[in-house]
């Protein structure tokens, strides 16, 4: 096959990512030509007669860094959306390339005493604020990258990040190998009793697609939280319940007994091979992986002369110190406990009294919580459901965010890795593009749980002119069945929004420097305030009466079913913010003041934190760090406190709307709406997030906003 550079469609820059020519032989040539390239501009950068000003110096390096890291994103996005062993294989076998080649950047001290000479020259005076900026963050991050280590040390840091990244890349394929793995196939439709029916159409279809009668469960989330919320067979709902909980675990797949269903074995686990399923288990334990990566992490930490990784991990963020954020974990866990011991103690009456279930447990907890919510408030997530078909949510979404900023959304094609992703483009009054996205709403075996926003181009000026930015929006809900449309749940719809607003954050930057522009360089604890801002608007009539529409009748959202679901809006939110603080505490301990040389496990932790703030202690067989992808395989670590931090800010944003809201008649306030553009998204990390908020706000953030809305002031 030829992939020479100039038939290689991995390295043509001119437009979008062209999915549909995609082959994995195509990614070793693409990084091998593109590494090479980088090395040359950093060399031309280091080179004496390179003076150490921006056009000479700092732009050139832009422009090759910012072509490797477009492909190598396009080459992660599939590796999370459409994994195969090929693409495995090969993002496996560059993976090393790319962290050897920016671990040397990072140490790179020719490039780091030319910043600093660029900070003390004339010439800095006269940069832009977004350049300065930028210069500023180089040299923190040359000081995080070990620039300032002696040789030994250097060669040892470069050489555990390394390790990091493939111990990080191995958690993510694990949990994903376990969460595809497990498969029961059920015949006795009894077994299936309280499931909507639509979510059963989708079980009966998976089940036929792999030759199978009846119906088939999953571990993903389309799947699972069904099973979870609405089946009436307890001994199903416990067995789910356990897979899921154990997935790359030491525990192999449960099946609970006596069941009428088949259980899918793992691969390879054969008839007369006793020891095939356990060893396939341990296969996908991360429970190795963790205690290694926290290793790694504390030694690379020690070797840039930090106490903590959590140390490290701040450096770059709003919280000044562990300390920091640990007194607001605690003192927001102390707010919000005896609102979630009084919702525990609802739950459990209600369960004992009108469920006849003495002793709750944790594959209870989410059915009692359903029936529990529909007793009081007299409607069910799955009526809600029928009134959010796919068609007007979009419409809905895109009607709000063209209220607020004047912007026009239509569909527009691209190409695209399945056929199931749509492509949109942003335009202004006058028609002029502001950016692109692209947008894949359902799960599949091939692509990785949660949803996620990333970045495909960024907005920048070149030499032609300006580069519009480009973005990923990514979930994982139920797809259509038969001739109906995808339904959501309004649990979806307000993750639906929060991908959107990350994606806002980055397509209406007006920023046209790459390392601050969009979402770049903004502190982590800030970059959720522009999407957990925007799950405010799936609370306001306003927005939903234009994105409802039941899928039998074609009637709109009922406004007394409205009035019942605002009325349910806090139902359990004490619970849900200690289960949030929980995990925030965990991560933060995990990486501060927890010692991974020592005896104790993560599990041991967790167990830990769970008995001091938990108001719910799951099982002792409950194994959530081994599936904790947010700290071991995403950017989170010791920086899952950043939801609760940004919730903060986010909620006293959308309070100015609510403020605003009288006068004008309701809070989708466009003027309102170019202020929050202007001071907030369109900035990106061009300056610290503080002053962006106080320039929106008028002054610093405080936490009322956030109690009130969580019906917890």
């Amino acid at each position: 096959m030829n992939t020479l550079k100039g038939n290689n469609p991995l390295l043509d820059f001119s437009g979008l990512p062209r999915f549909a020519e995609f082959k994995p032989d195509y990614v070793t040539p693409a990084i091998d030509q593109l590494l090479a390239d980088c090395r040359a501009a950093v060399a031309r950068a280091e080179a004496a007669d390179t003076p150490a000003e921006w056009d000479a110096f700092v732009a050139p390096l832009d422009d090759a860094n910012e072509k490797l890291g477009r492909v190598w994103g396009q080459v992660s996005h599939l590796h999370s959306v459409m994994d195969s062993p090929e693409l495995r294989e090969v993002y496996n076998a560059n993976l090393p390339k790319i962290t050897v080649y920016y671990a040397e950047l990072g140490q790179n001290e020719a490039l780091f005493a030319k910043f600093k000479a660029l900070k003390a020259s004339p010439g800095y005076a006269a940069l832009s604020a977004p350049r300065k900026k930028i210069v500023d963050n180089e040299l923190r991050d040359f000081r995080l990258g070990g620039a300032e280590l002696p040789a030994d040390k250097k060669a040892r840091f470069m050489q555990v990040q390394e390790e990091l990244a493939q111990l990080s890349a191995k958690f993510e394929e694990n949990l994903l190998d376990a969460t595809n793995d497990f498969a029961l196939y059920v015949d006795d439709a009894k077994r299936l009793a309280g499931i909507p029916d639509d979510v059963l159409a989708m079980m009966k279809a998976a089940a036929e697609a792999d030759g199978k009668a009846g119906w088939k469960l999953t571990l993903h989330m389309p799947s699972y939280l069904p099973v979870m919320q609405y089946a009436d067979d307890r001994a199903l709902r416990e067995q789910i319940y356990r897979a899921y909980v154990t997935r790359a675990s030491e525990f192999p797949p449960a099946t609970a007994s006596g069941d009428k269903g088949e259980a899918k074995r793992p691969q390879g686990a054969g008839r007369g091979c006793k020891d095939a399923e356990a060893s396939t288990t341990a296969l996908w334990d991360n429970t190795p992986l963790i205690a290694s990566i926290l290793k790694l992490r504390r030694e690379a930490a020690e070797l840039l002369g930090f106490r903590s990784y959590a140390e490290v991990s701040l450096a770059a963020k709003m919280a000044d110190t562990p300390t920091d954020v640990l007194k607001f974990l605690d003192e927001l866990a102390a707010r919000a406990r005896p609102y979630a011991e009084k919702d525990y103690d609802e739950l459990k009456t209600f369960a004992r009294d009108t469920l006849g279930m003495a002793d709750l447990q944790a594959w209870d907890n989410t059915y009692v919580s359903e029936k529990l919510s529909v007793a009081r408030y007299s409607f069910s997530d799955q009526e809600v459901k029928q009134y959010f078909p796919e068609p007007r949510v979009l419409a809905g979404l895109f009607k709000l965010v063209e209220t607020l900023y004047g912007l026009h959304i239509r569909e527009d094609s691209a190409p695209v890795w399945h056929p199931d992703v749509k492509f949109y483009t942003l335009t202004d009054h006058a028609g002029q593009r502001v950016g692109q996205f692209y947008l894949d709403l359902y799960a599949r075996a091939s692509k990785r749980g949660g949803a996620w926003m990333d970045d495909v181009i960024t907005r920048r000026k070149t030499a032609d002119g300006i580069q519009t930015p480009v973005a990923y929006l990514n979930c994982n809900f139920s797809g259509p069945v038969g001739d109906k449309p995808a339904l959501f749940t309004h649990d979806e719809v307000i993750t639906l929004f929060h991908e959107t607003g990350h994606g806002l954050h980055h397509l209406l930057t007006q920023i046209e420097e790459l390392g601050v522009s969009g979402i770049n360089g903004v502190e982590w604890d800030a970059v959720e305030l522009p999407s957990q801002f925007m799950e405010n608007f799936c609370w306001e009539w306003d927005v939903l009466k234009h994105m409802t529409a039941h899928v039998d009748t074609g009637e709109p959202l009922p406004r007394a079913l409205f009035d019942k679901m605002l009325a349910a809006k806090n139902f359990q939110s004490g619970l849900q913010t200690l289960r949030q603080i929980e995990f925030a505490s965990f991560d933060m301990h995990l990486h501060d003041d927890f010692d991974p040389n020592g005896n104790r496990t993560a599990q041991d932790l967790i167990d830990d934190i769970r008995r001091k703030v938990a108001v719910i202690v799951p099982p002792a067989y409950n194994r959530f760090p081994n599936n904790f992808s947010h700290i071991f395989a995403g950017g989170y670590a010791a920086g899952y406190y950043s939801y609760k931090w940004a919730e903060v800010l986010s909620a006293d944003a959308y309070a100015l709307f609510e403020d605003e809201a009288e006068g004008y008649g309701g809070v989708l306030n466009p003027e309102v709406g170019h202020r929050f553009w202007s001071e907030i998204l369109a900035q990106g990390g061009a300056r610290p997030a503080l002053e962006s908020f106080k320039a929106f706000r008028g002054r610093e953030p405080t936490i009322d906003a956030l109690l009130r809305h969580n019906g917890m002031a």
